[in-house]
C-alpha cells in the first residue's frame, strides 16, 4: 500500500558515500524534527532524472530552503557509489543529499516501487516528491508515468511549501 499524506514514513536505512567511506543514515535521523523535501527517481543518470527532474531542485535549491526546509534529498534504487558519482557529475554535492536505497527497502515499504523490467531496469522507484515534517508526509506527488517530471517537479513542490 502506498503511503499517503498524514502517514509516518517507514523506518529504513539509506547509504551515502562520503570522504570517509559508506555511511548509514536512518529515516529517523533524516526526518525527525526536520522539514525535508524528498524526491524519488527511477534511476541516477537516466535521461528524465538527470535532464529534467533533478535540475529543477538544483535551480530552486535556495528558494526551497527559504521556505523553512532543512534538507533536500533525492533517493533512488541505486548503490551509494552511483549516487555519489551522480552528485559529483550534476554539481549537486553539498546542496542535495543523494540517498542510496540500493535494495529498495524504503521504496517498497513506502509502496513507491515500480517494475521497470520491460526496460531492463528491474524494480525501481516511482518518480515522486514529498514534503515530510518530523517524519510525517505532508504532501506527496506521484507521477503517472516514469518519463515525466511535472507533478513531482520542484516548481510544483514550491507551490506546496
Amino acid at each position: 500500500m502506498t503511503i499517503r499524506v498524514g502517514d509516518k514514513v517507514p523506518a529504513a536505512t539509506f547509504k551515502v558515500k562520503t570522504a570517509d567511506g559508506i555511511k548509514d543514515i536512518t529515516s529517523d535521523t533524516l526526518f525527525s524534527g526536520k522539514k525535508v523535501v524528498l524526491f524519488g527517481v527511477p534511476g541516477a543518470f537516466t535521461p528524465t532524472c538527470s535532464l529534467n527532474h533533478l535540475p529543477g531542485y538544483l535551480e530552486n535549491h535556495e528558494a526551497i530552503l527559504a521556505k523553512g526546509v532543512d534538507q533536500i534529498a533525492v533517493v533512488s534504487v541505486n548503490d551509494p557509489h552511483v549516487m555519489h558519482a551522480w552528485a559529483q557529475s550534476t554539481g549537486g554535492e553539498g546542496k542535495i543529499l543523494y540517498l542510496s536505497d540500493g535494495n529498495g527497502t524504503f521504496t517498497k515499504a513506502a509502496g513507491l516501487d515500480i517494475d521497470l523490467s520491460a526496460a531492463a531496469l528491474g524494480t525501481r522507484s516511482k518518480r515522486y516528491s514529498a514534503i515530510i515534517e518530523d517524519g510525517v508526509v505532508k504532501a506527496l506527488n506521484i507521477e503517472e508515468a516514469p518519463g515525466q517530471a511535472v507533478t513531482s517537479g520542484a516548481a510544483e513542490l514550491l507551490t506546496q511549501l
